[in-house]
């Protein structure tokens, strides 16, 4: 053996460099004691296509619903090849299974009563539906294989896996590491973990963290793994710091927030899962951020998936430049997206809200006022917010657009200034809810406060097209 070869590939890991992955398939174990609980609600293995061999597929409990909460459940895993999916239902016959979003026109194949199989081709995050249940469906999450790696020996790293050790009063750390198995840090305060400027926070496939991430007045952060952030106060929070990664993580019904941003720049979201059922448990939620990606992310949300906001609390300055895009949307509660509702009613003059892209995305449910919301209060000023490429699955007593400059008694202390130059194109709504679902509703708040352009290209009502007039409450 070449020692050469051994002394380049341990240089290589401790530089963090990126290893190509060989496994075509990859199952991360999880904690057998005080880790998520496991449901007993379905089997899930997997295999590559050209290969015979299963991998079981831990299956896990996540709660969704605050006002009815029920027991869903998920499995994980990462693939580098085409895979065959096998699932087996441990409670009933399954009758009419189907995959959605719709979208990604995966069928499958009935092994037995019991049982179904389907192959996907590429990673992509799904939810697999038995007789239209969709509170006790099961949530696929097939991640592209995991190619950078850590290690808990590498210089400056504060390692988890020895909270006991004086490692964890490393002021400086290059790399904070998570390794599998169940963190609780306790010994520090509220249990919160602050990550320092130019620091890599690890989670490790099978880690689960049951804490906040805080990035404060910080730079060149990076979260980056496969692991778990379980029942944290909020998942991630991003204040006053710039050029930050949060990428490939999976977070367990927070007690708030999945993603927080407040006055913060230049943030990558990527590859982010959730799921929630407590009240005001949000995905992501931005306050006065800009530059801001958000991409390929599966919320299932007690509360909005996604809210753009101005001043709120401490935050101030506006919000500008927000890229939303290929990410699957599905709140039990509130708003898939929710714009505007607070901003800085102390000023006359107000902040704006610009440049804006939803684009390419699928929402398997909305069940309030707006599925696609612009509620401008507190003297804002919205402009240039477009939505393109949205596939809509089910609609439940909402509305498919709502853009109001309003007064809320409950979110505002002034009305907004106004909204303007929006676009809609290529929208879709499916047939079966398009038949009952609410007017859409655009409205101004008087001759001042003001609803501006709103331009419609492409919306589609199952076969039939949207109409601006009739199709909207004015």
């Amino acid at each position: 053996m070449n020692p050469y070869k051994n002394l380049f590939l341990t240089l290589l890991l401790q530089a963090g460099i990126i290893l190509p992955a060989t496994a075509q398939v990859e199952v991360a174990l999880m904690p057998e004691k005080e880790g998520p609980e496991q449901s007993a609600r379905y089997d899930v293995s997997v295999r590559p296509m050209d290969s015979p061999s299963w991998k079981s597929v831990p299956v896990l409990r996540c709660d969704v619903n605050t006002r009815r909460v029920q027991q869903s459940a998920y499995a994980e895993f990462d693939m580098g090849s085409p895979v065959v999916v096998r699932v087996r239902s441990n409670e009933h016959d399954t009758y009419s299974p189907i995959v959605r979003p719709s979208a990604r026109r995966i069928q499958t194949r009935r092994i037995d009563a019991r049982t179904v199989e389907f192959t996907l081709t590429e990673p992509t995050y799904l939810s697999l539906e038995q007789d239209n249940d969709r509170e006790h469906n099961l949530h696929i999450l097939a991640n592209a294989l995991l190619t950078e790696r850590h290690t808990a020996d590498e210089p400056q790293t504060i390692n988890w896996e020895a909270p006991n050790s004086q490692d964890v009063f490393i002021r400086n750390p290059r790399l904070i590491y998570f390794g599998p198995g169940v963190h609780r840090p306790k010994d520090l305060p509220g249990g919160d973990i602050k990550i320092p400027s130019n620091c890599t926070v690890y989670l490790a496939p099978g880690a689960v963290v049951k804490a906040r991430l805080i990035v404060d007045h910080a730079e060149n952060v990076r979260i980056v793994g496969r692991g778990i952030l379980d029942h944290p106060l909020r998942g991630v929070e991003i204040t006053y710091s710039k050029n930050v990664l949060v990428e490939g993580i999976t977070v367990l019904n927070p007690a708030h927030y999945t993603i927080f941003g407040g006055e913060s720049e230049d943030i990558v979201i990527r590859d982010i899962k959730a799921f929630s059922a407590r009240s005001w448990t949000d995905g992501i939620d931005l306050m006065c951020c800009r530059r801001v990606k958000v991409d390929n992310c599966f919320l299932r949300t007690s509360d909005d998936c996604i809210a753009l906001y101005n001043h709120r609390w401490w935050y101030w300055g506006g919000t500008e430049d927000i890229d939303v895009g290929q990410c699957v949307f599905w709140p039990d509660v509130a708003h898939p997206v929710n714009i505007g509702s607070h901003g800085d009613d102390r000023n006359p003059e107000g902040e704006t809200l610009r440049q804006v892209r939803i684009h390419d995305c699928d929402i398997l449910m909305g069940k309030e006022e707006g599925l696609l919301a612009i509620n401008c209060g507190d003297n804002n000023h919205i402009v240039d917010v477009r939505f393109d490429r949205i596939r809509i699955e089910g609609i439940e007593r909402g509305r498919l657009f709502d853009l109001r400059v309003l007064w809320s008694e409950k979110y505002n202390r002034a009305p907004g200034h106004c909204i303007d130059s929006i676009t809609f194109s290529d929208i879709t709504v499916d047939a079966p809810s398009a038949a009952v679902f609410r007017p859409s509703r655009i409205q101004s708040y008087d001759a001042e406060h003001t609803v501006g352009i709103v331009r419609f290209d492409r919306i589609l009502l199952g076969e039939r097209p949207f109409n601006s007039v009739s199709d909207t409450e004015k």
